[in-house]
């Protein structure tokens, strides 16, 4: 990962601006433009409203995130978490795929499994009352409900379960395994003999009993 004053190699940094404007010149580690939208995201005390930029399309960028959580640029770990948290605070799940988006330009990146991790679970009341509140290693929280929904699938191989609890705008978090097993021993049966959970008033199937 670049950083400013280190004499990083040119394979490392982020890209800088081209003859077409790919995310604009470096300043300090961080493109301008990402930087400009940091400081605009920092006034505006909230997440930026990428839902309704319209930007054109300016190819892909050798940006991944593993199914582990971790992000990689150009095949090693971005270790700075202040830009990891800046990235995830501009990214969007288009139909063709997840993308980083600016008012100016946007770029698809590379997401193996879903975009984030869920690390962390605070159960609140009880039964039906019951809030669960996850916390991504980004740093989002949600409160999964009707609008926020958990969601099991089982891998077809393994056959082991594949957790995901939606975060926004259509991103999810990987439920990390410590937190399902948290998830289990919250849950309880239903008419039907399936475990599940209760939150925001919602029940969500965890499997079968």
């Amino acid at each position: 990962m670049y950083r400013a004053g280190t004499g990083a190699t040119r394979k490392s940094r982020l890209p800088h601006e081209t003859s077409k404007g790919r995310f604009t010149a470096m300043t300090g580690g961080i493109p301008q433009g990402l930087a400009s939208l940091q400081r605009e995201a920092a006034k505006a005390r909230g997440l930026p409203p990428v839902e309704r930029w319209n930007p054109p399309h300016c190819g892909d960028i050798d940006i991944r995130i593993a199914r582990d959580g971790t992000w990689f640029h150009q095949g090693s770990p971005i270790g700075r978490r202040e830009l990891v948290r800046l990235f995830s605070t501009i990214l969007r799940k288009d139909p063709d795929g997840f993308h980083l988006v600016t008012p100016a330009e946007k770029m698809r990146i590379t997401v193996e499994d879903a975009p984030f991790l869920a690390v962390l679970l605070a159960a609140e009341g009880s039964g039906r009352e019951q809030q669960l509140v996850f916390t991504t290693n980004v740093g989002d929280e949600t409160v999964a409900g009707p609008a926020n929904p958990i969601r099991v699938e089982t891998d077809s191989t393994t056959l082991e379960p594949r957790p995901y609890v939606h975060v926004r705008r259509g991103l999810e978090a990987l439920i990390a395994r410590p937190v399902f097993y948290q998830l289990v021993d919250l849950a309880v049966a239903d008419g039907s003999g399936a475990l599940g959970v209760w939150s925001g008033g919602a029940f969500f199937s965890l499997g079968r009993a």
